[in-house]
Formats: C-alpha cells, structure tokens, sequence
C-alpha cells in the first residue's frame, strides 16, 4: 500500500513538473513572440490607417468562420484520448486534409458573395488569395496533437517565435514597402507556413494519411462536438464585427476592430497557450475530480492575478496608452477602449471554462454555453448598433454578466468546484485591482500638462506599486502561492 502511495506521488509529482514545464515554455515562448509580433503590429498601425484594418476585419470573419471546422477539434479529440494508435493518426491526418480542402474551396465560393454584402470588392480579393492558409492547417494540427499528447511545448514554443519574427517581418516590410491592406494579408500567410513547415520538423510527423476512416468514429464524434463549440464562439466573437461591417463604414469598424485588439491582448494571447497546456493536463488527470477542480481552481487565481490589473489599468489609462501607442489618428478609440476593458475580466473567465469541461469528457457543455452566448450577444450587437460604435461597445458591458453567469451554472458542478471557492479565488485579485484603479485615476486628474509618454509612464508605474502592495499587504497568501509555483514547491490539495 506505501509502494502504492509513493508511486502515485512520484507521477503526481512528474505530472506537476511536465505542467510547469510546459507552462514555462508555451506562454515563455508566446510572450517572446508577441513582444516581437506587438512591437512590429504597433509600428505597422502607425502606418496603415484605420480603414485597412476595418476592410481586413471584414474578411476575419469569413476566415474565422471556416477555421472552427478547420480539424483542430479531431486534433483536441486525439490529445484527450488515452492511448492512440499509428492508424488512428494517419486517419487524423487524411480526415484534416480532406476537410480543409473543402474549406479552402468554400472560402473561394464565398469570396464574391462577402464582397457584395460589405460593399467592398477588394475583401472578395483579399479572401481568395487567404485560401491559401488552408494548406498548411492539416500539418500545424497533426504536430500540435502529437507534441502535446507528451506535453512537449518546448519544440512548440521554438516554432513559434520563428514563425512569429517572420511574420513580423513580412508586415513591417510590406507596411514601409506601400502595400497597404495587403500587409496584413501576407503576414499570416507567412507565419502559418512557417509554423506548419517548423512544427512538421520537430513533431516528425511525417507521414501518409489513411482515407479510410473506419475505427475513427470516436475522433469524428468528438472532434463534431468540438467544432459545433467552436462554431457558437465564432458566433459570439464575430458577431459584432458582421452586424458592424455592414452598419458603419472601414474607417470606424478599424476603429471598433484595434480597440479590441488593444482591450483583448491577454485573454487572445496569453491565455490561449495556458488553456493548451491546462487542456493536456486535464486529459492526465480526467478520471481524479479533485485533482482537475484543485487545478482549475489554482489556474483561475494565478491567471486573475495578471488579467485584473492589466485590464483595469487599461480603463484608466486609456488617453495616454492609445495616443503613445497608436498615435493621434487613433484617438477616436479611446472611449472604446475604456468600455471594452471593463468587459474583458467576464471573457477572461468564459474562455477558462472549456479546457476543464472539455477535457473531462463533457464537451456538450461548451457546446451549450457557446449557443447561449451566441444568441445573447448577438442579440445585444443588433440592439447596440444602433447607437454607432459606442452602441456596440456598451453592449459587451450588458450581455456578458448575463451571458457568464449562466455559462458558471453550467460548467463549475463538471469542474466541481462551488461558485463560493470561484468567487474566493477572484476577490483578492479584485479588491487589489480596483483599489489600484481608483488610486491611478486621481493621480491622473491630479497631473500637470506632460507629454503623453510620461504621463502613461507615471501612471503604469503607479500601479504597479500600488497593486503589489495592496496584495503584499492584503493577499500575501496569494503571492505565496505563486512564488511555491515557480519554485515548484509541492501545493497543498485544498481548493
């Protein structure tokens, strides 16, 4: 019974390392990456003006469309199974290849038909030369599911930042080369194939596919699943840009479309490769319900800890960040951006449950919650529009309260973790991020004229005073907790 216990403990122990170790590398390398995509999107939107990215915007959602079909659910299918078979991989592989041909094919049929409901012949152009980005979706996929069935994110996190500096490249040389919107066309063209030719190297995964799908019915049932999930969230985070294409002319949709790019930078590119690895280490640890809720609980505080501030500094530092970021072309966003931070913690939320659910084998329930979203944030969408851009952004700030607290009713009995252990998990990351707020805010009203660099400076690094202090005085159990993360130091179990 001892041997028993110490076995379990040693792979409760590797697991654990494995987890930190992935984490260390996948959102290391993505923090990498961005620093260096960020620093090139932020010199190429002084450049480009505001309508490029509106008329891009418009094809984003043809693409993002036809990529929730696009095999990454089979992939999903094949980490969360236990043990898989040469066969069972090769079926993925041909599965993928035949899907995304047929999507490259769709995105060209529905080229011209975007182009006439935007108003906008270049978008048809624009999408049917994206096609291309379907070729090397099936390789990206089947080397993803193959390095993180062993939670080797280490080869990942290499790929990425490669594919990431090439691709900034690309659109800093073609912004200062003159080629406008169709900067932000070659761009991802380029990043995805590299990452595609990368992740093939390092997977190995260099193999024939099978078109005999026979024995695959799991993989095509769950991968279903996946995808009628991810096509509710194409539903609810597109929604808007659709509704909006049509109402407001390129200029204020790129306006609406780079204020959420700037509101939704942590939970569109710091979360996602913590949800891979926390979706990997779920699917270890599916059949011990404590452990996932110890987990799920543990991920909620740390990824809390980060988004809070960022988000509320972000509402209160609106002014100076977009007008050093972006420059005075874009100052029309500064209301957007205050609205849409305020929004943002409830996405942050929403987009942590799936992983858990997903991972303990109850799909169903993203699948639920993405339709609800998607009808009441459409809903909404319809409503606010009619107020203009402000309309829309208000929008989010009404239908996300209604649509997460739903999607929590839902999930947390699968996750098994209570509402109570939820709430205890966010509130000292809260009260900390509010008071630092409040504490940013007057020191703002109370600053001389200074140029807008300065002023953004002064008031981060009040912040950041403030908000680690707060918690070094209030929530030092917190912080201690994730310094034992990093030292990886063993956690206690309790929630």
């Amino acid at each position: 019974m001892e041997s028993l216990h110490l076995t379990e403990n040693r792979e409760s122990d590797s697991l654990a390392d494995q987890v930190r170790n992935a984490i260390i590398w996948r959102s290391g390398s993505q923090i990498i990456a961005q620093l260096v995509q960020w620093g090139a999107t932020f010199l190429v939107i002084r450049i480009l003006a505001p309508a490029d990215y509106g008329l891009f915007a418009m094809t984003q959602v043809v693409i993002l469309f036809l990529n929730m079909l696009n095999g990454y659910g089979l992939a999903s299918g094949l980490i969360q199974q236990s043990d898989v078979t040469e066969r069972q991989i090769r079926q993925l592989f041909g599965m993928m290849l035949i899907v995304n041909a047929v999507l490259a094919t769709v995105q060209l049929l529905l080229a011209p038909v975007a182009a006439d409901y935007y108003r906008q012949p270049i978008v048809g152009q624009m999408l049917q030369v994206q096609a291309l980005l379907y070729l090397t979706t099936p390789f990206m996929a089947l080397a993803y599911a193959l390095l993180s069935r062993s939670m080797d994110f280490r080869a990942q996190a290499k790929v990425n930042i490669y594919a990431s500096i090439a691709s900034a490249s690309a659109a800093l040389g073609g912004a200062l080369a003159g080629m406008g919107v169709w900067t932000l066309v070659v761009a991802p063209l380029v990043m995805f194939m590299v990452r595609a030719i990368g992740m093939t190297v390092v997977a190995r995964s260099f193999i024939w596919p099978v078109f005999d799908f026979r024995g695959a019915g799991h993989l095509a049932r769950y991968g279903g699943l996946m995808a009628i999930g991810q096509l509710f969230w194409f539903v609810e985070s597109q929604a808007d840009v659709f509704i909006a294409g049509r109402s407001l002319d390129p200029h204020w949709l790129g306006i609406y479309t780079t204020s959420l790019f700037l509101t939704q930078i942590f939970v569109s590119k710091v979360v996602p490769p913590l949800n891979e690895v926390a979706f990997s280490a779920y699917a270890r640890l599916q059949h011990d319900s404590e452990a996932v809720a110890n987990a799920f609980a543990r991920s909620i505080r740390v990824i809390m800890t980060a988004a809070l501030p960022f988000y509320v500094g972000l509402a209160v530092t609106a002014e100076p960040l977009v007008l050093t970021m972006l420059g005075a072309k874009w100052a029309e966003a500064v209301p957007i951006v205050r609205l849409l931070a305020c929004a943002m913690p409830l996405l942050t939320l929403q987009v942590l449950l799936p992983p858990a659910c997903d991972a303990k084998g109850r799909p169903g329930i993203s699948v639920q919650n993405g339709a609800t979203g998607a009808v009441l944030l459409t809903i909404a969408y319809l409503v606010g529009i009619n107020w203009g851009v402000i309309g829309l952004a208000t929008s989010w700030l009404v239908a996300y309260p209604v649509y997460l607290s739903i999607s929590l009713w839902r999930s947390l009995p699968v996750i098994g973790v209570s509402a109570r252990a939820l709430l205890g998990s966010i509130m000292p990351p809260m009260m900390a991020a509010l008071g630092m707020g409040l504490v940013v805010a007057m020191i703002a009203a109370a600053l001389p004229p200074l140029p807008v660099a300065l002023r953004l400076i002064i008031l981060v690094a009040t912040g950041s005073i403030v908000y680690v202090g707060w918690l070094g005085v209030f929530a030092k159990g917190l912080i201690g907790e994730i310094v034992t993360i990093v030292r990886r130091q063993p956690l206690p179990a309790a929630v």
